[in-house]
């Protein structure tokens, strides 16, 4: 516990009163801001598997919260993975597939300036090496409209992710679905890339938003 509040107080999420108690510390004001901008995209997201038991493959919704992601929104699968999605839970934005997806629509300029002087960590074998290489991956994203977690987040889970837009057209989440990479099949698992593409195109319709312009110069 005293090795945890530490922790707590390094990151600002703690501090320390005179007489040697805790209070919550200003670290926790982004992830309120991030959880209180994002509670209409929750509860949509809810909306769209209610009554529904537990899906087949793990779907998520996350948004950005500096160079991370934090999921919101979970609905874990039948199928284990051997990593499970929590509400709370924190990611590398670089590395997850949501994180991606709303990066690749943001300029490469505020991605540069977000991950500048940063390492990009890894948590396998995986994943973009360098901010350059991220870049063009971000890039091929936006192309395709969707992105791809292929081990980055955990050895034999692959992940789609698709953003979800606000009325400026920018991107305010991520949705994801993950699935053991041996079941990827033939089509590679075209039918999850495209539900989780038509779940976050419905999001951004339920909010109000908007995709991108077909022509803007990212």
């Amino acid at each position: 516990m005293h090795g945890l509040c530490n922790t707590l107080l390094r990151y600002g999420y703690l501090q320390r009163q005179d007489d040697g108690a805790f209070r919550i510390g200003p670290g926790v004001m982004p992830l309120a801001e991030a959880f209180v901008s994002s509670t209409g995209i929750t509860q949509e997201f809810n909306a769209l598997w209610a009554g529904e038991g537990a899906p087949d493959e793990t779907v998520i919704l996350s948004v950005l919260n500096g160079r991370d992601v934090v999921y919101i929104g979970a609905r874990n699968g039948r199928r284990p993975l051997g990593l499970a999605f929590n509400v709370g839970m924190r990611l590398p934005a670089h590395l997850a597939a949501t994180g991606k997806a709303m990066l690749a629509f943001h300029e490469p300029a505020e991605v540069r300036q977000l991950l500048a002087g940063h390492e990009l960590v890894s948590l396998t074998e995986r994943g973009a090496p360098n901010l350059d290489q991220l870049l063009d991956e971000l890039a091929a994203t936006r192309s395709r409209g969707y992105s791809i977690d292929d081990e980055g987040v955990r050895a034999g889970v692959y992940c789609f992710g698709a953003p979800v837009f606000d009325a400026a057209g920018q991107p305010v989440a991520g949705v994801g679905v993950c699935i053991h990479k041996s079941a990827l099949g033939p089509d590679g698992a075209a039918a999850h890339r495209d539900a989780v593409q038509r779940a976050a195109a419905t999001l951004t319709q339920r909010l109000g938003g908007r995709l991108p312009l077909a022509s803007r110069n990212v």
